[in-house]
């Protein structure tokens, strides 16, 4: 099945199948940002149902992915990737008519389930597509035009957002379309690959340990606020989460082929790399979350221009990122990654002076073009990191764990951020508290940052090469998608890199 060519009809027909397919997720997590409060709007709820809006998509995408790519390896990728857009597609449809904000929240978390379906698939599909010399053509391609789909996204959505206030709705009706195109270009040019050494039970027990594990703690974080730290049911939800979290890394340390491979945290650098993604990815997500409202509650922007607002961010990463990937390989990743947080903690400290009466050069312009410079120098580096701290034979799952990591640290940080910045739902009402919560928060992420770039100081070393991912990186919306850009031929396992 390894012998297509990147320039070949099939080929092409294959790589764009993919990048729809991973496209619709990546879009449909921006432009719900932007749509946000809309949404809040037109179901008369607070910041509470928002949150879960965001976070039920990534909790179940966040606790499933390991586990879908290896349903992929063992039943074929062409099929659970279809299975995936299909089951994306029908969510999308229930997020579209959802009467009201509990049942988004449901809907969001199956669509959260498609999108684990797919995510993992689409690399793989790839990997295990292309002939060997062709792949890293076949990927690059597959990142930057999925760049391209990420910078799109907030444009769509707010203009969408905009056409009236029940309009939100489109923003899924439009995967619809798209998705029974993917399925048709896979059905008609996608061949079927299996890991064929695959063997004994998919562990499904783990992957619902972990998810149920994620949401325990997740409910927790968010309800604290509203029904107190101390009451039954948020202690209760936070000491089940964690003890189901803990019996899945029990569980992992018990198993011949584990879904989790505990031994890859033996490596200092490959736990350190970790730590750094989860506390960047953590501000990142948390800043992005609140971002939209503010503009939008706060400084006046309409839908459309809250979400081209960021644009800037997405440009300068694809401009910098390979270059960045490229000198990290010749000095080592350890200046980067602890210089690029700092600049991206000044460009989110600069979002504190957001408010209701500057304009978009003097306030958003320069924060903007300052996080993306200080992603640009991070984001690349670190993900080549995650995967050289690895040995070579685990570097697809090592990409698996840098971006589960990436996405759990952002469900986290929308779930406690605003609650540590006092952004209550009484707040939430009120521009001008609003606003006061949101300047905490994002000083907050900028001193996050900060950390993150001093632990990469402190623990990353330059002991040996990195080998650079041949894309660029774009992780400005979403946490990074999945990616089995070093891993061996046949191969899945889903990792970061959009």
């Amino acid at each position: 099945m390894s012998g297509l060519e990147f320039s070949s009809p099939r080929g092409r027909w294959v790589l764009t199948a993919t990048i729809l397919g991973s496209g619709i997720a990546s879009i449909d997590a921006t432009v719900v940002g932007i749509a946000l409060p809309a949404i809040g709007r037109s179901f008369d709820t607070g910041l509470q149902v928002l949150q879960w809006v965001v976070t039920a998509y990534t909790l179940t995408l966040a606790g499933l992915l390991l586990l879908s790519g290896a349903l992929g390896d063992r039943y074929g990728r062409r099929r659970v990737f279809t299975i995936g857009v299909v089951w994306f597609a029908a969510a999308s449809v229930v997020c579209g008519i959802a009467p009201d904000g509990w049942t988004l929240v449901a809907a969001r978390a199956l669509q959260g389930v498609g999108a684990a379906l797919l995510t993992p698939g689409s690399l793989a599909i790839l990997q295990a597509s292309f002939r060997a010399e062709d792949r890293s053509k076949a990927i690059g391609a597959w990142s930057g035009l999925g760049g391209v789909a990420t910078a799109i996204g907030p444009f769509l959505g707010g203009w969408l957002v905009g056409l009236g206030e029940a309009s939100w709705r489109l923003i899924f009706a439009i995967n619809v379309p798209i998705a029974a195109a993917v399925v048709l270009l896979t059905w008609r040019h996608v061949p079927e690959s299996r890991d064929e050494e695959a063997s004994g039970r998919v562990d499904l027990l783990s992957g619902a340990l972990v998810t149920a594990g994620l949401i325990g703690v997740t409910y927790g974080l968010i309800e604290g606020q509203a029904l107190g730290w101390a009451s039954l049911p948020v202690l209760g939800a936070l000491v089940a989460g964690a003890a189901l979290i803990a019996l899945f890394l029990w569980r992992q340390t018990r198993l011949e082929h584990p879904m989790l491979p505990l031994g890859l945290f033996a490596s200092a650098q490959f736990t350190s790399t970790n730590v750094v993604t989860f506390i960047i990815y953590g501000a990142l997500g948390g800043a992005l979350f609140l971002l939209p409202i503010q503009l939008q509650q706060v400084a006046g922007y309409s839908p459309l221009e809250a979400g081209i607002s960021l644009l800037p961010v997405t440009i300068v990463m694809l401009l910098l990122s390979a270059r960045s990937g490229a000198l990290a390989a010749r000095i080592g990743p350890r200046l980067q990654m602890s210089v690029g947080p700092v600049v991206a903690g000044a460009g989110m400290a600069l979002y504190a002076r957001v408010d209701a009466g500057g304009s978009y050069v003097t306030e958003v312009l320069p924060a903007v073009l300052t996080l993306g410079l200080g992603l640009s120098i991070t984001v690349a580096p670190l993900t080549s990191t995650a995967l050289s701290a690895a040995p070579e034979t685990h570097a697809g799952m090592a990409s698996a764990v840098n971006n589960d990591v990436a996405r759990a640290a952002g469900l986290i940080a929308v779930a406690v951020l605003p609650a540590a910045a006092g952004i209550t739902s009484a707040a939430y009402a009120d521009p001008a508290l609003l606003s006061a919560g949101f300047h905490r928060a994002v000083l907050i992420c900028a001193l996050l940052c900060v950390v993150a770039g001093l632990l990469a100081a402190v623990t990353i070393r330059n002991d040996k090469p990195v080998a650079v991912p041949d894309f660029a990186h774009c992780a400005v919306c979403e946490p990074p998608a999945a990616t089995p850009a070093a891993a061996p031929a046949g191969a899945s396992r889903p990792g970061p890199g959009s």
